[in-house]
């Protein structure tokens, strides 16, 4: 089942165009990376498919359910019920910084989407648990390494039960030594099936877990395909050049 389905989505920012007639889908329990050089429009492209960006032009589809049609989005009502359908995890972790761990994994669930709140705290204990950050419930964001609140950051996201994560840079914000715990858990994720979208620039890890890979340049999907097809032997110049460059 396709749970996302982008066409010929366009974005300016004034008379810059940021991206060009991108169109992409993701299939239920997909892994898709992408990858490219700063300024390509990952991350708007990220933001448009989250509804923090809105799209020119072009079609956003959740489920088989539009979005955006031609550029026209659906109504505000039909609009919040698709953005249940996806979590979203920034590179700076956005924690809300005055609430306690705890607090930012149960608030939305019980506010927004008006859950059973001996439930919701239930499920927050399991997901701390998952993350290794137990311990940390009563603790506060400034109170945890970068890691740890990109791992809270991940249980937050996942505390809504959506159907797909998007990940944009999840570790740039990280030491090195962080890097590898948060990494972790998406490979843990990826395990369990999880439905995940990573702009990403860690080309080792987008080898090992994703089964596809989207190599984006200058506001264009220039190429995409299997680990093995886009990274081990690309077909595009501009591909060839960039892994390259980052292999050095």
């Amino acid at each position: 089942m396709k749970l996302l389905e982008i066409n010929h989505l366009k974005k300016s920012f004034g008379d810059l165009d940021v991206l060009h007639d991108i169109s992409m889908t993701v299939d239920e329990g997909e892994v898709v990376s992408i990858i490219g050089p700063s300024g390509s429009g990952k991350s708007t492209l990220l933001r448009c498919a989250t509804m923090l960006e809105t799209m020119d032009g072009g079609d956003l589809i959740y489920g088989g359910e539009a979005a955006v049609r031609g550029g026209s989005y659906a109504s505000k009502s039909k609009l919040a019920e698709l953005k249940q359908f996806y979590g979203l995890v920034f590179q700076n972790f956005n924690l809300f910084p005055h609430y306690s761990v705890l607090k930012n994994l149960i608030d939305a669930p019980i506010h927004v989407q008006k859950r059973n709140k001996a439930e919701v705290l239930k499920e927050a204990c399991t997901l701390l648990e998952n993350v290794g950050l137990s311990e940390k419930a009563d603790n506060y964001p400034c109170q945890l390494s970068g890691g740890q609140q990109q791992r809270v950051a991940i249980a937050r996201a996942l505390a809504m039960n959506p159907k797909m994560l998007f990940f944009d840079e999840p570790t740039s914000a990280l030491d090195p030594e962080l890097t590898g715990e948060v990494l972790k858990i998406l490979r843990e994720l990826a395990e369990q099936k999880m439905t995940m979208v990573i702009v990403t620039h860690e080309i080792d890890f987008a080898k090992a877990v994703s089964d596809r890979v989207i190599f984006m340049a200058d506001g264009y999907i220039v190429e995409q395909g299997t680990p093995k097809q886009v990274l081990d032997n690309p077909q595009n110049p501009r591909t060839q050049a960039f892994l390259t460059k980052v292999a050095r």
